[in-house]
């Protein structure tokens, strides 16, 4: 119910900006540095005879190249939607499982974002703080050889069997401190750094049923620095 208030009040917040309000477009390298925690794999755990526990997962850093769309409202208040072509990353164990790639998934985590601007008396420089909501969508989720060779060599499947990889879609919150810096009238560098809520649950199934699934925090920290231009 917090998520949809919010999102409707940003919603609102942008059809009520006055029709001369200015757009920017930041264009430049962005990335998203997982602070992930997860749940164990209580089924492997039990196949492979480790103690309970003592498993879990991890997700890589992946950078690519973003577009952030800015909408400025007044001299205060910004509306920021950050897209990014779409994040690959790799899934491998942790813990008894460390070193075991378990696969990999493509993500498009767009955030639409109500920034607060500083008034510095200073036109060249411009700082930020905001909060918005994130959703994120996975796909193309592939599970790796490596982890079915393992569940093969523990008798889990057959060379017959179909193994997948599935991520459940996630809304969360997120927060972002940064700085505009503007060259001239039309051009200047932007620099940003958010947190963003992003939770997930992934399955692995096989032949179509869930044979393990495990929550992960992914809670990224995300980075972008590139260029601006105001129209």
């Amino acid at each position: 119910m917090k998520k949809s208030i919010l999102a409707t009040s940003l919603l609102a917040l942008g059809l009520a900006a006055p029709a001369a309000a200015e757009i920017s477009v930041n264009v430049g390298a962005i990335g998203v540095m997982p602070n992930d925690d997860s749940a164990n794999l209580p089924v492997i755990e039990s196949v492979a005879g480790l103690s309970a526990g003592t498993t879990g997962v991890t997700v890589d850093d992946n950078w690519q190249l973003g577009l952030t769309f800015d909408y400025k409202i007044d001299p205060n208040w910004t509306l920021e939607l950050v897209a990014a072509t779409p994040f690959k990353h790799e899934i491998e164990g942790t813990g008894a499982l460390a070193g075991l790639k378990i696969g990999e998934t493509k993500h498009l985590p767009p955030t639409l974002l109500a920034q607060y601007h500083f008034d510095l008396d200073n036109d060249a420089i411009d700082p930020f703080v905001g909060f918005g909501v994130n959703y994120t969508t996975f796909f193309d989720e592939k599970v790796s050889p490596e982890l079915g060779a393992t569940l093969t060599d523990l008798a889990v499947i057959t060379a017959d069997d179909d193994v997948e990889l599935a991520l459940s879609s996630s809304w969360g919150f997120a927060m972002q401190a940064g700085v505009n810096f503007k060259l001239n009238e039309k051009w200047g560098v932007h620099f940003m750094v958010s947190r963003m809520a992003i939770d997930t649950v992934a399955d692995v199934r096989i032949n179509g049923a869930t044979a393990e699934s495990v929550a992960v925090d992914i809670d990224p920290t995300v980075a972008m620095l590139g260029i601006r231009y105001s129209f």
